[in-house]
């Protein structure tokens, strides 16, 4: 397996998951982590929600992948399918608009790009991958193609 390496500082949801493509940071929620002290401030913004939360279930019929992008709206996520293989999720929230007037008191959520990228198994059909939002949360369907079961035959034992 190879690692797909990122400028983003993306985290490995699991670490013994071939199929993740993420970068795994060991100093990740540390107070200086090195992956974002040593990123620019434009890079440092982007890491944000660089590691937009997913879940990835395999169901007798499909993959489903669900990403939290709470306040994104369809035309801002982008779903693809990159050489036949690599599942890629993205996405950008902008920053909010600040006046001259204003005094801001907290800052807390996050601004800047997404990507996500998931190796698909053998199974999955690509020419058949749906995407839906509902309430910020977006479904990807992967429709998986059928296991052939071995047809067994029985033989009579003679004798």
């Amino acid at each position: 397996m190879s690692l797909i390496p990122s400028f983003l500082g993306h985290r490995r949801s699991n670490v013994f998951d071939p199929f993740s493509l993420d970068i795994w940071d060991p100093f990740e929620g540390f107070p200086f982590s090195t992956a974002v002290a040593n990123l620019p401030s434009s890079a440092r913004e982007t890491t944000a929600i660089a590691n937009a939360r997913i879940d990835w279930k395999e169901t007798p019929e499909a993959h489903v992948f669900k990403v939290d992008v709470p306040g994104l709206k369809k035309e801002e996520v982008k779903v693809e399918v990159e050489d036949g293989t690599i599942l890629q999720i993205s996405g950008e929230r902008s920053k909010e608009q600040e006046e001259k007037n204003d005094k801001w008191h907290r800052v807390e959520r996050s601004s800047g790009k997404f990507l996500r990228r998931f190796r698909l198994p053998e199974n999955a059909k690509l020419d058949q991958v749906k995407a839906a939002m509902e309430n910020g949360v977006l479904t990807v369907t992967v429709p998986k193609e059928e296991v052939k079961k071995p047809e067994v035959k029985a033989i009579d034992i003679s004798g």
